[in-house]
C-alpha cells in the first residue's frame, strides 16, 4: 500500500462534491463555460464562473474573450454578452429580423385550452395570485402566467398585503384582442366561479 497522501482525481472535495479538473474535459475551460452560460437565467460573473469551475479568473476570462471572438462573425446564431456586471447569452444581432418575426408569430398563435381557462379566472376575479388561479383551476398555473404574460393579455397589478404574492390582472391588449371596451363587456359567467372566500379555502388546502 502506498504511504503517500495523494488524493484521487474523483475524490470529494470538503464540501462533499468532487473535484473538478476541467482540463479533461472535451471542451476544456471554454467548453465548461459555454455550458454554465447556457443554462444561467441572469448574467453571471466572472469570480462565480471561476468559483464553480475551479478554475482562476484569469482562465474565465481568456475563455470568455475566445468564445466572443470566435462569435463575432455571426455565423452563429448567438452570442455572449457582458451586461450588469456578468455574462449572459444573447441571440446575435444579425439575426434580431428572424427573431423578431419568430416572437411576432407566436403573438399571433391560438390561445391553448389551459391558457383560456386561465385567462378566464384572471379577468372575472383580478387582481388574483397564482395560488388562487391554480385554486380554482386545480392544476399549477406558472407555466400558462408566464405564456400570458410574454402575450402582453395580463400583467402585474399590486401585491398581496398579507401574503407578499404578487396579483395579476389584464391588460389593455387583452380587451383589444377580446374586441371588448371595458371588463364590463365580459360575458355574465362571473356566478359561475367560485366566490372569493371559497377561492381562498381552496389555496389554503393546496398549501397544506
Amino acid at each position: 500500500m502506498s504511504t503517500t497522501d495523494e488524493i484521487p482525481p474523483d475524490a470529494p472535495d470538503e464540501g462533499g462534491q468532487l473535484a473538478l479538473d476541467v482540463d479533461e474535459l472535451p471542451g476544456g475551460a471554454k467548453g465548461a463555460v459555454e455550458a454554465v452560460l447556457m443554462v444561467v437565467e441572469e448574467p453571471v460573473s466572472e469570480v462565480a464562473l471561476a468559483t464553480a469551475l475551479e478554475v482562476t479568473v484569469e482562465t474565465v476570462r481568456d475563455a470568455l474573450a475566445e468564445i466572443e471572438a470566435e462569435l463575432a462573425d455571426g455565423t452563429r446564431g448567438w452570442t455572449i454578452r457582458s451586461v450588469a456586471g456578468g455574462w449572459r447569452l444573447y441571440s446575435h444581432p444579425a439575426y434580431a429580423s428572424v427573431v423578431e418575426r419568430f416572437v411576432l408569430d407566436g403573438q399571433q398563435a391560438r390561445l391553448t385550452q389551459a391558457s383560456l381557462e386561465t385567462l378566464a379566472v384572471i379577468a372575472y376575479r383580478q387582481p388574483i395570485s397564482r395560488a388562487r388561479i391554480s385554486a380554482v383551476r386545480g392544476v399549477s398555473v406558472d407555466g400558462v402566467v408566464r405564456t400570458l404574460l410574454t402575450r402582453g393579455l395580463i400583467t402585474e397589478v399590486s401585491h398581496d398585503g398579507e401574503s407578499g404574492s404578487t396579483l395579476y390582472g389584464t391588460t389593455d391588449s387583452f380587451l383589444e384582442r377580446m374586441g371588448l371596451q371595458s371588463l364590463d363587456d365580459l360575458p355574465p359567467i362571473a356566478p359561475y366561479l367560485p366566490e372569493a372566500d371559497m377561492i381562498d379555502e381552496l389555496a389554503a388546502q393546496g398549501r397544506a
